[in-house]
This record gives C-alpha cells, structure tokens and sequence, in this order.
C-alpha cells in the first residue's frame, strides 16, 4: 500500500498553483475538470506523490478546521531561505519556526498557502 495523493478544495485554483509552483517550485503534472465539474488541479516534487487541489465557484468551503486538516509536510532543501522567500515574496504566513526539530531530525517551520492551509517545511538534518 502506498500514499497516492491528497486532494484539498481551494478558493482560488489559480492562486493556489502559481504559490504551489511558482514560490515551492512542485511540479503541475495534471489539470482537468470532473464528472462533479470541479476543476482538478495536481502537482508534485520528486516523489510519485501528488498534492490534488480541487476548485469549483459556487463550492462551500465554510470555516477552516484543524479537526478536519492539520497540515500538509513537504520536504525543502533549505528551510529558513525558504520561509524568507515565501514572507518576502507571497502573502504566507510564518506560523512556527524556523525551528530544529529533535524528534525528527530535521529544521522546520510552518507556514500558510493562500487558502490559508498549514504546510510544515522540513528539512531533513543528520546533524541534529
């Protein structure tokens, strides 16, 4: 067994994939509208892993709730010049970090997409 992909509805698809590839530089790998007329929209690293963002004007989104989403984890090269980019140059959000993380061996940081969903920035460290 083996994770596919995650798939997360979205205000403004366009918003989220210039952020997605443009400030995270993933990958488009698939762009289609479905039998529920939403729009489908796939990127990915260098994994076979996707990230499916879903978008359709009239879709509720309602409030945002960590009971139903907490985070998505990506793994980046370099985590504060990263989280610099990103507040420099997006409207993200640092919530946490940048920080070295014990548990996980690795620097991390989180930060926000324009939706407003968390991303957890980790970079792997054996010297920690």
């Amino acid at each position: 067994m083996d994770v596919i992909h995650s798939a997360i509805w979205v205000s403004d698809v366009e918003d989220t994939l210039e952020f997605y590839t443009g400030a995270l530089d993933l990958e488009k790998t698939n762009d289609f509208v479905g039998g529920d007329d939403a729009r489908n929209v796939y990127v990915s690293g260098e994994s076979d892993t996707e990230i499916q963002f879903k978008h359709k004007p009239d879709h509720d989104l309602g409030e945002r709730s960590t009971r139903r989403f907490d985070h998505l984890a990506l793994e980046v090269e370099d985590t504060d010049a990263l989280v610099e980019r990103l507040t420099e140059e997006t409207d993200s959000e640092l919530l946490r970090g940048p920080l070295d993380s014990m548990g996980v061996s690795a620097r991390i940081a989180f930060v926000t997409d324009p939706d407003g969903h968390v991303l957890e920035l980790i970079e792997p460290r054996d010297d920690l």
